[in-house]
């Protein structure tokens, strides 16, 4: 409490000055939730009933200068799901940056990427638990209008402390195009990110620095445009289960190539990957954690993301690792996708993606593996999706799809078994007087596997703008075990006024993976109460 009585003060000095000069911005996310006991799911509310996760951010401009900073309270612990590593309060980030004509410079945490991520991607995201910040200083500079330059060095956010690996890094950005005159956009970008972790190993070869590279070049030239992108890590050591391996040592690399065609009516993107042995954490032990914490790179699932709530039973996260074990030592796959709007007001899109692991073997005795080249092995996954939308009037507007997966469980889950299955989605909006709305959605999943059949439906009543109710609900009706034939039903209401959002809802989470964006993180099962606020100013 006494942390936050000063940070009050203090920002209510800058409020003060913001008031002369500078612009002041901010904003509270606030996600709350009181935990019960469920005996049909079998779910144990933790001692401590109530939790809350809660970010209290501020940034203050003035000039070429803006600093700002974030507290961040998980009291008295963090969320069901998050890494144990939030827990307590306190300033969380904090920046200085200088901005002006050609410079740009970064003191304190900081967010970047290169390219599509494959080598070196660090962001937030409250909702998934995720915060990868660097702290240390980064520097861009625009050395001419075709070449950019930056570079940085620090350590990574782990909670509230840092990690105690050091990360570095370097990106060049040419416009070949600009300064070429050419009639077509042309870019080529070269990137670095090297990882230094002091190590007591007794193997003189073990590598204390771990370097990657990624070059790749962009173009875009009338209705055409790609990207192709290389990555290349150097020798790692592998860890498994917070176990260290120092005998063999590991190269990494990734290939990534898009090709898009669009026009008024149609379009079509078409994205081959393969990757091997990419993962790259700051610290050697954080290998595997399932928080993603401390990750140097990110590397999305390439898939359709689904609005709907029963194809994220079955969702795909991508496999880039090694693991003797299971024998996998990344992945191979492709993702087309394509949209027709056809006269009469009717959209169609399609999408279809798959998945494999590396056609690769492997001598567990000595510690090798052979990949065989862009050879497809053991199918992971793959989904065809279907869907067609109309807006019959300015009241009326639905849609209908249709999905076919396929699931490998214990590639993905490290489960058992495979899983293939159907699913219908379907959703009606309707736009009624005084600015009154409804929307309606219907989904069926059905499967001869696994949990077997689902239905799951939605209402939402939007009495204005300002107030809305919901009502919706997910039930495994085709359960083999009777005991397990769940309702996961979610109630609440939402009231937004200018910029403020408050949320309060009931209901089951059902246990397993929610994914944001191609990144995925598991959470249990829990029944209860939720609350959340959001606002910015």
């Amino acid at each position: 409490m006494r942390k936050l009585q000063l940070l009050l003060a203090f920002l209510s000095i800058i409020s003060l000055q913001a008031q002369d000069f500078g612009h002041f911005s901010g904003g509270f996310v606030s996600n709350a939730q009181w935990y019960q006991d469920d005996t049909k799911t079998n779910s144990v509310a933790p001692q401590d009933q109530f939790r809350a996760n809660n970010y209290f951010n501020l940034n203050y401009n003035y000039k070429e200068f803006s600093v700002g900073l974030q507290y961040e309270s998980y009291q008295p612990n963090a969320l069901l799901g998050y890494s144990p590593d939030f827990k307590g309060d306190g300033i969380a980030t904090y920046f200085l940056n200088y901005k002006a004509h050609d410079l740009d410079i970064t003191a304190g945490y900081f967010y970047e990427q290169y390219g599509s991520g494959m080598l070196l991607r660090t962001w937030e995201d409250k909702q998934l638990g995720v915060n990868n910040a660097i702290k240390g200083i980064r520097v861009k500079f625009d050395a001419t209008d075709f070449l950019n330059l930056s570079a940085f060095f620090g350590q990574q956010r782990k909670g509230f402390e840092l990690s105690q690996g050091t990360l570095q890094g370097a990106n060049l950005d040419f416009d070949i195009a600009n300064i070429a005159k050419l009639d077509m956009a042309l870019n080529f970008g070269l990137s670095y990110v090297g990882r230094y972790q002091e190590h007591s190993n007794p193997n003189p070869a073990f590598p204390d620095t771990v370097n990657a590279f990624s070059t790749r070049l962009d173009f875009a030239k009338g209705d055409f445009d790609g990207k192709i992108e290389l990555v290349s890590k150097g020798a790692d050591a592998r860890v498994v289960s917070g176990t260290i391996f120092n005998n063999k040592f590991y190269k990494g690399k990734g290939l990534l190539f898009e090709l898009g065609f669009n026009k008024y009516k149609y379009g079509i993107t078409t994205t081959f990957r393969r990757v091997e042995n990419l993962n790259m954490y700051t610290d050697r032990l954080a290998y595997g954690n399932a928080y993603g914490a401390l990750t140097v790179n990110s590397i999305l699932a390439l898939t359709k993301q689904h609005d709907f709530s029963l194809p994220n039973i079955y969702v795909y996260q991508a496999q880039s690792g090694l693991s003797f074990l299971e024998e996998k030592a990344g992945e191979i796959g492709f993702q087309v996708d394509a949209y027709y709007n056809i006269n009469g007001g009717y959209n169609l899109a399609l999408n279809y993606s798959k998945w494999n692991g590396l056609d690769a073997t492997f001598d567990n005795v000595n510690e090798t593996y052979k990949t065989n080249g862009f050879a497809f092995g053991e199918k992971y996954f793959s989904d065809l999706n279907v869907e067609v939308d109309k807006k019959f009037n300015k009241k009326i507007r639905a849609s209908l799809g249709y999905i076919n997966l396929f699931y490998n469980k214990g590639k993905i889950e490290g489960g058992h078994g495979t899983v293939k299955a159907s699913v219908i989605t379907s959703e009606v909006n309707l736009k009624l007087a005084k600015k009154k709305s409804a929307r309606f959605e219907l989904q069926h999943l059905s499967s001869k596997d696994d949990k077997k059949n689902w239905v799951a439906g939605t209402v939402e009543y939007n009495f204005n703008r300002k107030f809305s109710m919901y009502l919706n609900d997910m039930y495994n009706y085709g359960n083999d075990d009777t005991t397990k034939q769940i309702h996961y039903y979610n109630v609440g209401a939402v009231y937004a006024k200018g910029a403020t959002r408050f949320a309060l809802g009931y209901g089951r989470q059902r246990g397993g993976l929610v994914c944001v964006g191609g990144v995925c993180r598991f959470v249990p099962e829990s029944t209860g109460l939720s609350m959340s606020i959001t606002t910015t100013f």
